[in-house]
């Protein structure tokens, strides 16, 4: 019956039909028979492993020997020291670097490396918006009607800004994204229209033959680039964008632009029978160059979109949850694993056929523990993984459905958040600086006894869900894998002089990134459990220690050592992501509830919305 109602849920896309109200229903049938008809695992069985999940005390231990719950007021006091912290970064960019891109807060001078538009000030938009800062706000809105799309100006910046092309993904998330989610909420009708103004502008690097983004644009002639391949993040990472800026202006231009590109991604999908979509991509053909996997860089954000897009349009965009699911399956059962002393979890790469671990730990993906708490915070996973036809997958792709499906998903996918963001932190907590290095090298040498009796080796790694399967055979003794207490590096030492890293630092730097407190951020709201508030902040302290200089912030060169040795820059998504997910954190209201909210990959919020009657005619979107 399952296979019948899968019709209506299908994923392929050659029709210009995407969003399937009819699939409401179908969800609902799903529902009911998921939890009435199909043979599932005992209710009991997905109670216990609910019980298993971490239970943190109400009072936590506190940096200083307190042992009583930071009580709300000092939470407010500790979001103002966020607010104070971006205005010291946005008024160091102000005094110094105004007109430019970003601030060198050691030289004292600006640069353009993202067009030369202020991207800076773009980036900061919504930020003072949710701190109040109405006058800085205000003071930007004139600067923003005035900016030059049509112009890039690349002093010292980066090579594309001098061979006359904007980079494509990186102005859609800092720029459009900053503007619409400033526009969201201030209702300031300039800024959709220069976000539409810059959108059309944008539009010519949608033309490859299947709608795939180019690199760049030249914004002076219209011109794109000609690359014929491109990496996921960047191609498919303006979804978000252009469906709110066609959705906010009513321009069947921008939705076509979005339409056609959730096509080619659904359709190759389909082509593909499931699991994670890999990380370069051949633009014309609209197909995976490579089967290489990633959870970090050039795949981040693109995996990331497919959830966000069906919340974006208020839970209508069946075929991207399907994709969101899928994806999931292929990364918790495929790329997650675990280290053999303080069993930490973490997210790896692989490249090729073979499907060969890395074993590196990067920082940018330590977004995704954030997003596995999201998705289990407004989905149904059970329900969503019962409405895809495994007859339809392919072998890889149905064993890990199969596996998967006889768990409580929900308990699983934040399991898999909750360990995962702990050793993110823990990245931070065993750093000297307080802060965390940008990739690790996690240790994988699991030892075992063989059948001979001798101790032996395996250097593979151990996959959780492996270590999940053997914990619930074996019992269900203790805590699931790569959970209960964790303890940072140098308090083990003090209990044992030779205990050793889980890893060690490849890239020492810290870049001021969010990643981390993104997941931290989530993690607290999808929670309401403390701790997460009170890592947050061990981390902004570290922040204010070692990177905190007179005019702004500076990105670390050394995060083994305190005080930390500085880098000359300070990324715009440090005022656009790091400081406000940060505030937010500690701030008492929640300013951006995730039901009604979804943030961008530059942390730029966009109102969730449903078509109305005269846009699905309007655009072509069938009921």
């Amino acid at each position: 019956m399952l296979t019948q109602l899968h019709a209506c849920l299908q994923l392929r896309r050659s029709r210009s039909v995407r969003y399937v109200v009819a699939a409401f229903a179908a969800i609902f049938v799903v529902s009911t028979l998921y939890y009435l008809e199909i043979p599932h695992h005992p209710e009991g069985l997905q109670e216990e492993l609910r019980e298993h999940l971490p239970h943190w005390p109400l009072s936590i231990p506190i940096p200083g020997g307190s042992e009583s719950e930071t009580s709300a007021p000092v939470w407010e006091e500790r979001a103002a020291q966020v607010k104070q912290a971006f205005l010291h970064a946005y008024r160091g960019y102000l005094q110094h670097a105004n007109g430019y891109d970003e601030l060198r807060p050691l030289s004292l001078v600006g640069v353009n490396n993202f067009n030369g538009w202020n991207v800076t000030m773009y980036d900061s938009l919504d930020t003072m918006l949710l701190m109040d800062l109405w006058d800085e706000f205000a003071e930007a809105l004139p600067v923003v009607k005035q900016g030059n799309f049509h112009q890039l100006r690349a002093s010292n910046g980066n090579g594309w800004n001098k061979s006359g092309y904007a980079p494509f993904f990186e102005t859609v998330i800092r720029y459009l994204g900053g503007l619409l989610a400033a526009y969201a909420l201030s209702g300031e009708q300039v800024l959709l229209d220069r976000a539409s103004e810059l959108a059309t502008i944008l539009e010519p690097a949608f033309n490859s033959s299947a709608g795939l983004p180019r690199f760049g644009v030249n914004p002076a002639t219209g011109m794109s680039t000609m690359s014929v391949s491109g990496v996921l993040a960047e191609v498919a990472s303006c979804q978000l964008e252009w469906t709110y800026v066609a959705h906010a202006t009513g321009n069947k231009t921008h939705f076509d632009r979005v339409d056609k590109l959730l096509n080619t991604l659904a359709n190759a999908m389909e082509q593909r029978k499931g699991g994670m979509f890999p990380t370069h991509w051949h633009l014309n053909g609209g197909k995976a160059t490579s089967e290489s996997r990633s959870m970090g860089a050039a795949a981040d954000s693109g995996h990331e979109y497919l959830l966000k897009q069906y919340l974006l349009t208020g839970k209508q965009d069946v075929e991207s949850l399907e994709m969101y699911m899928l994806t999931a399956n292929e990364a918790l059962t495929r790329l997650v694993y675990l280290t053999p002393n303080r069993e930490l979890l973490y997210v790896t790469d692989t490249s090729g056929g073979s499907f060969t671990a890395s074993h590196n730990f990067e920082h940018l993906a330590c977004f995704f523990p954030g997003l596995l708490a999201l998705g289990a915070h407004t989905l149904d996973l059970n329900v969503a993984l019962a409405a895809i036809d495994p007859s339809k997958l392919s072998a890889e792709a149905r064993r890990q459905y199969e596996v998967l499906s006889k768990y409580d998903l929900h308990s699983l996918h934040m399991a898999a958040a909750e360990g995962l963001a702990t050793s993110c932190w823990l990245m931070y907590a065993d750093q000297p600086s307080g802060l965390g290095p940008e990739t690790v090298q996690m240790r994988h040498d699991w030892k075992f006894v063989g059948e001979d009796g001798k101790t032996k080796v395996n250097n593979k790694g151990k996959l959780w869900i492996d270590a999940v399967e053997e914990w619930n055979e074996g019992g269900r003794q203790g805590p699931l894998p790569g959970l209960g207490e964790k303890k940072t590096i140098a308090q083990l030492r003090k209990e044992d002089g030779m205990a050793q890293a889980d890893y060690s630092v490849r890239r020492p730097d810290y870049f001021l990134r969010p990643e981390t407190l993104e997941s931290i951020y989530l993690m607290w709201r999808t929670t309401g459990n403390p701790v997460w508030r009170e890592r947050g902040w061990q981390i902004f302290q570290a922040i204010e220690r070692e990177a905190k200089t007179p005019s702004g912030y500076a990105s670390v060169k050394q995060i083994n050592k305190s005080p930390a040795p500085q880098s000359d820059e300070q990324p715009s998504y440090f005022l656009a992501e790091t400081l406000k997910y940060l505030y937010l954190l500690f701030k008492n209201e929640d300013l951006v509830p995730l039901d009604k909210w979804v943030f961008n990959t530059e942390a730029h919020p966009l109102p969730v919305f449903n078509w109305s009657s005269w846009e699905k005619h309007k655009f072509g979107i069938s009921s």
